[in-house]
């Protein structure tokens, strides 16, 4: 019998939902204890826009130093704000099965994106979600906002569940719209916001959305350990094929969360199928590209990210936004 197994988490009502049910299932499988450790992230103290705090690494360094100092045994991330580069001592033990990947918009009067009033004001912190809104919309304005969820939907006056008085002064109820991942809004019992679920022919999510990451000490990860075999059990690998695309794309391209690139990656049949966009930051140019693989294994998978990569920086998608991995 091993010891309580310490999970390590951002201290956030989604990411503290999404670990509850993740501890769950875990100690379900494995019939040990577990307790859920909050973790303080530089993403959670620094304010500012996150493209410009040092992307998504600012979430992830902590729990991972966790991990490697064995204040916890295994970390929960979002996988979409886990930086691709791997860290000697640690393994991606386990990626659960996603849920929506998709991003949604919650709108005022239930309003869907075509129906926003000329020069409507929508709120997102994410670049990538701004030049796709931009693309579809040219005539929106769209306004910066950090926060978590519930911060976000406070600025649409007249969301269901929003509190009747301001929470911060002139932050409350001045947006017509914002877009947030649905997966958040599903974990944390939200999705009655939702007025329109924005389809991957308008916005295509982030790498990694809707999915979450398990990541524990390499020696932990051993199938001959009753922690190793627990995670084992709750990675689903159509999933992790999907991510490992997505993250390959990613990983070639260069781009962190201040570069406007989305990709989704799925299954279908015998194939692993891959779309990617890049877009300048005002939305003005798009490219978007897809493509197919019959290798159902991470080494396919990874091919097929870095090939649609090195498609699209051929085609000059470096030009669109601000890719490290064109200069190679």
């Amino acid at each position: 019998m091993i010891n309580t197994v310490k999970i390590g988490t951002r201290g956030s009502k989604l990411a503290l939902s999404q670990t509850q049910q993740i501890t769950d299932q875990l100690s379900a499988v494995g019939g040990f204890e577990a307790e859920i450790v909050p973790i303080k992230t530089d993403g959670d103290v620094l304010t500012g826009p996150l493209s410009q705090m040092g992307g998504t690494g600012v979430f992830a360094v902590e729990l991972r130093t966790a991990v490697l100092d064995s204040r916890v045994d295994v970390a929960v991330h979002s996988l979409k704000d886990l930086p691709t580069a791997a860290v000697p001592g640690l393994t991606l033990a386990a990626v659960p099965q996603r849920v929506d990947a998709r991003d949604a918009l919650c709108a005022r009067d239930g309003l869907k994106l075509a129906e926003l009033p000329h020069g409507a004001t929508v709120g997102t912190g994410s670049p990538r979600r701004a030049a796709q809104l931009l693309a579809a919309r040219p005539d929106l304005a769209i306004v910066d906002i950090r926060g978590n969820v519930d911060t976000r939907l406070a600025r649409v006056p007249g969301l269901p569940g929003n509190p009747v008085t301001d929470l911060v002064p002139g932050k409350t109820g001045d947006l017509d719209a914002v877009v947030l991942a649905a997966a958040g809004l599903t974990r944390i019992g939200r999705l009655d916001t939702v007025t329109e679920f924005l389809s991957s022919e308008v916005m295509l999510p982030a790498p990694g959305q809707g999915a979450l990451a398990l990541e524990c000490r390499t020696a932990d990860a051993s199938l001959t350990g009753i922690l190793g075999q627990s995670l084992a059990a709750v990675d689903h690998q159509d999933t992790r094929l999907a991510i490992t695309a997505e993250r390959a794309l990613l990983a070639r391209l260069e781009a962190g969360c201040s570069a406007p690139v989305g990709a989704f990656a799925y299954r279908k049949g015998s194939m692993l199928y891959l779309e990617a966009v890049v877009a300048s930051l005002d939305g003005a140019r798009t490219m978007r590209v897809k493509k197919a693989t019959d290798g159902l294994s991470n080494v396919g998978a990874t091919l097929l990210g870095i090939e649609l990569a090195e498609e699209l920086l051929a085609d000059g998608a470096g030009d669109l936004a601000d890719l490290a991995g064109s200069a190679q």
